[in-house]
């Protein structure tokens, strides 16, 4: 399949694509123009609500809007940003992890509780306790352990921590120096915490040496894990030099080892992907800005065959 536009009613960015009950879900971020002006702290990404888009089939010329399912109005402990997101089914339950701006400005994730996967989604009363940081992709492997992998840098704040607590000094790793990865941590049975403490995630280049800042195929952000047969495969952005790479892995836990690039620069800054088999095949789900004149923070959704 080449790749088409999935949504022209309104901006959105950041997919999370799952197939529940044989249809196709997209859980995006929702781009909106707030009047902030572009900076490395992402200020211009200032969305406040979630969405859920589903697909009958992945042939469907457009995806269809499910509606509202989150807003941050109804986050107790949220302030702004509502920035990615992603959703993982247990025992008949569907758990929204998502990541936004407590009032005191640092990014945490939260969970939100459904009964189907178009919502509503109920929020929890408080942030993942030792969560920090942006952009979480919920991994169910196949003994039906939960994990989630997060974290980006610049905006997204990973730059913060060592060890899982904040640091004063967040200056970014240059040069030859080890780029900073994603973390991961498997989640308790109910969904709601984090079950231990979250593991760095190595990502290794092609010679098996650890990746560095000055590589093009450093980690940025937009952690993806999807498994095919008994390798994880790792999908993430890397930011400034703007390519969607992926990774693998013997071990959901890394290290993972650099095997190439899903996608080279699109229109726009960001370039944020997921991919998810259906019916057997291969699908990318990504963004791109085309269709805003290259605003890089109104986006709109996109799929292709891979």
């Amino acid at each position: 399949m080449d790749a088409k536009y999935l949504f022209d009613k309104d901006y959105m960015a950041d997919p999370s694509a799952h197939v529940f009950n044989g249809k196709i879900y997209i859980y995006p971020s929702h781009d909106v123009d707030g009047g902030h002006s572009e900076n490395d702290n992402g200020d211009h990404f200032c969305m406040k609500d979630y969405h859920v888009l589903r697909m009958d089939s992945i042939e469907d010329k457009q995806a269809v809007d499910c509606g509202k399912i989150l807003d941050l109005k109804d986050i107790p402990w949220a302030k702004k940003q509502l920035w990615d997101n992603d959703v993982v089914e247990k025992n008949g339950k569907y758990y929204l992890i998502y990541s936004g701006k407590d009032k005191s400005g640092v990014f945490r994730l939260g969970v939100a509780i459904a009964d189907n996967p178009e919502g509503p989604f109920i929020p929890e009363p408080d942030p993942i306790r030792g969560s920090y940081s942006i952009d979480p992709c919920m991994f169910k492997d196949d003994d039906g352990a939960i994990y989630c992998i997060f974290g980006g840098i610049w905006g997204g704040q990973l730059q913060c921590y060592r060890n899982n607590e904040m640091i004063e000094n967040n200056v970014l790793p240059k040069g030859t120096e080890p780029c900073l990865c994603p973390r991961i941590a498997k989640m308790t049975d109910d969904v709601l915490q984090f079950a231990e403490e979250p593991k760095e995630v190595a990502i290794l280049n092609e010679q098996g040496e650890p990746m560095l800042a000055e590589d093009v195929h450093h980690f940025f952000e937009a952690s993806w894990i999807h498994k095919e047969g008994n390798k994880y495969i790792l999908t993430y952005s890397t930011g400034d030099t703007h390519l969607l790479c992926y990774a693998e892995s013997d071990n959901v836990y890394g290290p993972y080892t650099f095997k190439g690039e899903w996608l080279q620069p699109v229109v726009g800054w960001t370039t944020h992907a997921c991919v998810t088999m259906v019916d057997g095949k291969r699908y990318l789900f990504f963004h791109d800005s085309v269709p805003s004149g290259g605003v890089t923070w109104l986006r709109s959704l996109k799929v292709k065959s891979i």
